[in-house]
């Protein structure tokens, strides 16, 4: 039985995107979203995105000062203040508070004018530059969400986020340190939760042990409020979007794309990890571990349930035994939605742009070590590698990689098999033309026999040949590859599945 105390320390951390902020209408509606939130829950964190574009517009600004650019940067600081000024008219009706609000802009902005200046009489942009310059938008868009708080009377503080989250020094995709993490955050977020105020937060960045401001990584606001959440700890983390939450395909693709109402943690792994941008995956990693509840839902359709995160047996349950630690949404969803929540297959995702790499030998048979060369060379270019697969003969590895990063790949292997290939016990390193990793995610593929059978003759029956197959030990995913021109078929053809309840 809840008791009035349990209540009192019921925390949301609710993180909106940029289209979420992005224009005075969008930031009005989040504002709005806030506002409800905090009459339901006792304790509420905001954490923002910068506004739609803008972190773009200032990494181009500074890319192009570095090249000597010195026109670019100025025309951005005209833009970023037309948009950020056109927000604090719309939603910050106390005239005061507005031109307190304005003028803290146009410092940061005149910062940003600064560093991109700086970055031009230096001819390089470094790392450690561009995040500070990227940082730039979110530190722009608490300080309007915050102020807007404030002018409809409700209690709200911006915070830096480079309070709170602690990394290493690996500029532009830093890692957090959750221990030290943990403590900040407590100690900078918890007294002002305490005296009833909302907490609006920076995503995205964070700071080194000496303060040096870092960022997560793109798309690392989601991150942010995943390990705010597991921080404080909250109860839930709520993400606002601009779509109905996990979609069952890209509905750009797919017109009759349908939202997913729960999904489990391992599923939304896969498709954030292959291609589904609806959630950044590093996101899942702080909340599966302090099991903590997960929504994803629509800024601009708040009404909608969205799809929520469902801890499987083991993971998550916060030692509340094989219970669902966190049941479906409380807001129920319409009649015929729930159903594709427990298909085999639930989802269908692509990833376009990317080349099989191939090494391939008779030579290469039961000789120890090879592997571990061909990755060993793909890493040393800091390509990513999505898909594997390797025959039973061991006589060849294949691997797709990013197609732009193709012939650097293709050059590194080379070289570290020059001696391998000059005796033909390699006898080629190649790669194919463009191609598309077409991933089904579900769960329940894990105990259902002829599965993959159905996808492959979905496939045949639209005449779309699989070049390659790759599939995970944990069974909750399939991925294949097909030509480029075949990913909107063969993505069309699982989605039928998956409406067939296959």
């Amino acid at each position: 039985m809840k008791t009035n105390d349990d209540f009192a320390t019921k925390t949301l951390v609710m993180k909106f995107g940029g289209t979420s902020v992005g224009t005075p209408e969008a930031m009005a509606q989040s504002i709005a979203i806030v506002r409800q939130s905090r009459a339901e829950w006792p304790r509420v964190v905001a954490v923002a995105s910068a506004l739609s574009t803008v972190t773009n517009l200032l990494l181009d600004s500074a890319s192009k000062a570095a090249r000597g650019d010195t026109q670019t940067f100025y025309q951005s600081e005209n833009r970023l203040r037309q948009m950020h000024h056109a927000i604090a008219d719309a939603v910050v009706t106390d005239l005061a508070r507005r031109a307190q609000v304005k003028q803290e802009v146009d410092h940061l902005i005149a910062d940003f004018t600064g560093l991109c200046h700086a970055i031009a009489v230096l001819g390089e942009a470094t790392p450690r530059a561009l995040d500070a310059v990227a940082g730039l938008g979110e530190r722009l868009s608490v300080r309007l969400m915050a102020a807007g708080l404030e002018s409809l009377g409700t209690p709200a503080q911006f915070v830096e986020a480079t309070q709170l989250i602690v990394t290493d020094d690996c500029f532009q995709n830093a890692h957090p340190d959750f221990t030290a993490t943990t403590q900040k955050t407590r100690q900078v977020l918890e007294p002002i939760l305490a005296q009833g105020s909302t907490p609006v937060v920076t995503g995205f960045i964070a700071a080194t042990p000496a303060g040096v401001a870092t960022t997560l990584g793109r798309g690392g606001s989601d991150y942010s409020a995943g390990i705010l959440g597991a921080a404080l700890p909250a109860d839930e983390v709520w993400i606002w979007t601009d779509v109905d939450g996990v979609m069952s395909a890209d509905p750009r693709l797919v017109p009759d794309a349908r939202t997913i109402p729960e999904i489990t943690y391992r599923e939304i792994a896969e498709l954030a990890y292959f291609g589904a941008k609806v959630l950044h995956p590093k996101t899942i990693r702080p909340v599966v571990d302090a099991g903590i509840g997960l929504r994803i839902c629509n800024t601009f359709n708040p009404a909608h349930p969205g799809t929520w995160l469902k801890a499987e047996q083991g993971i998550g349950d916060k030692g509340k035994g094989n219970d669902d630690p966190y049941p479906l949404s409380p807001f129920p969803s319409k009649e015929g939605d729930r159903g594709n929540g427990h298909n085999i297959v639930k989802a269908v995702t692509a990833i376009r742009g990317q080349r099989l790499v191939t090494v391939e030998g008779r030579g290469m048979l039961g000789v120890p070590g090879v592997a571990a060369r061909t990755f060993g060379a793909v890493a040393s270019t800091g390509t990513s590698v999505p898909l594997i697969t390797q025959a039973s003969s061991e006589q060849s590895i294949c691997f797709a990689v990013p197609s732009d990063a193709a012939e650097q790949v293709l050059a590194a292997l080379e070289k570290a098999f020059a001696i391998e290939l000059s005796v033909a016990d390699i006898d080629r390193v190649w790669a194919t033309g463009d191609v598309a990793i077409i991933t089904a995610v579900g769960a329940g593929m894990i105990h259902t026999p002829g599965v993959a059978g159905r996808i492959f003759s979905a496939l045949g029956q639209r005449g779309v040949n699989v070049i390659a197959i790759a599939q995970g030990s944990s069974e909750v995913s399939v991925s294949l590859v097909v030509a480029s021109g075949d990913a909107e078929a063969a993505v069309m053809a699982i989605h039928a599945l998956i409406l067939n309840g296959g």
